[in-house]
């Protein structure tokens, strides 16, 4: 049971993260200012850095968490689930859990990508955090998979599932699609990736 103090902790990032990205919103990103951050979720800049280190680490304020719960996943899964069969469940478990989550990571996901596509600092940002994030996921693959993938197979895998859901994910938002129909427009990219992969994993 999570108790007073922590309920208190995880409002005051909500209220710091929903501030932010109504203020990037209404302003611009680069003309917001920490101290007005704070001002808007009614605590010192002081505070802000007891929760983020950057306006970057804001705008992916939920990237760790989701990459641990997927790769939670990987080392959960049972011994005798094919690869693709895991890998379309990390997609559908992983938008289904951001879905259910407290707070704004769909409802807000328009304005997060409309932000990584025309903030350079941002740009730069989201490329490590999607390189690191596929390399640890491959990693990860290989070990639960070691006596039928090698670590490149490992690699191509995850590249061709996380390259065919963002991007179609980035599509279906960018014509103005609901974000219900963005998560359904990134299950069938997996699905029609993972068709691809049905040589590896001996399946």
């Amino acid at each position: 049971m999570v108790g007073m103090r922590e309920r208190k902790k995880q409002r005051t990032r909500r209220a710091l993260i929903e501030a932010a990205l109504r203020l990037f919103a209404e302003k611009g990103y680069e003309e917001t200012t920490l101290a007005e951050i704070a001002a808007e979720a009614d605590v010192s800049t002081r505070t802000f850095f007891s929760y983020f280190a950057s306006k970057e680490d804001v705008v992916f304020f939920d990237s760790e968490v989701r990459m641990e719960r997927i790769l939670d996943l990987v080392a959960a899964r049972k011994p005798d689930e094919p690869l693709p069969g895991l890998l379309l469940r990390i997609v559908r478990e992983s938008l289904s859990q951001a879905a259910e989550d407290e707070g704004p990571p769909l409802r807000d996901a328009p304005l997060r990508m409309d932000l990584v596509m025309n903030v350079p600092a941002l740009q730069a940002r989201a490329l490590h955090l999607l390189f690191d994030s596929q390399l640890r996921l491959a990693r990860a693959l290989h070990d639960a998979y070691a006596d039928l993938l090698d670590p490149v197979d490992a690699a191509a895998a995850v590249g061709a599932l996380t390259g065919a859901a963002k991007l179609a994910v980035m599509v279906s938002i960018g014509r103005g699609d609901s974000m219900e129909q963005a998560v359904a427009a990134a299950v069938r990219a997996a699905e029609v990736a993972l068709r691809g992969l049905d040589s590896l994993g001996g399946t």
